[in-house]
């Protein structure tokens, strides 16, 4: 099945005319580690869910990458600021592997949204989970030492270590790479 239609299952059910609506409007794409998905500036607006690979969110300040979060397999992913507003873009997406997807334009998406109740209520739950989500990562960056978020990043993707660069983490926690290196010397 369709990995991004069967993440939207798992926020209520879809009718058959939904699921072939979807599968006209979803597409898929194998991109190269090194890719960008998003580039600042842009306004192409798209959720997406990776079946096999790993992306990378960040900004850049002051000529330095900061990384924002990382987008793992079978998660539903997308610049949500830029899907609610049309604006351009703030952040860039990169893929860290080669990696497959199945995305849907924004634009799609809304027409889904206007057109069918139970895409509306998936939609509100998802994002939903998303503020949710956003919540928790502020409270860890505000009441969290560096090894607490380093340690919670690692509870729930167990292989970052071996997936994601010392340099990609250490932006993400918000420390150096040497800090990095003492805590997980630990």
């Amino acid at each position: 099945m369709n990995p991004l239609i069967k993440k939207f299952k798992e926020y209520g059910p879809i009718t058959l005319e939904i699921e072939n609506e979807l599968i006209k409007k979803i597409k898929c794409q194998t991109r190269s580690k090194g890719d960008f998905f998003l580039k600042q500036g842009q306004i192409v607006s798209s959720l997406f869910v990776i079946e096999r690979g790993l992306v990378r969110s960040f900004f850049i300040k002051e000529d330095r990458e900061i990384n924002s979060w990382f987008g793992f397999e079978n998660i539903i992913l997308g610049s949500i600021i830029l899907l609610f507003s049309k604006l351009p873009s703030a952040e860039n997406i990169q893929f860290l592997e080669e990696s497959t997807l199945y995305y849907i334009d924004s634009n799609d998406l809304d027409e889904l949204y206007r057109k069918f109740h139970e895409m509306n209520t998936i939609g509100r739950l998802m994002a939903e989970e998303y503020c949710q989500i956003l919540e928790k990562r502020v409270m860890s960056l505000q009441t969290e030492s560096a090894e607490e978020r380093y340690n919670t990043l690692l509870k729930y993707h167990p292989d970052a270590r071996q997936r994601i660069s010392l340099g990609n983490i250490a932006s993400y926690l918000g420390i150096k790479q040497e800090t990095l290196s003492r805590i997980r010397k630990k």
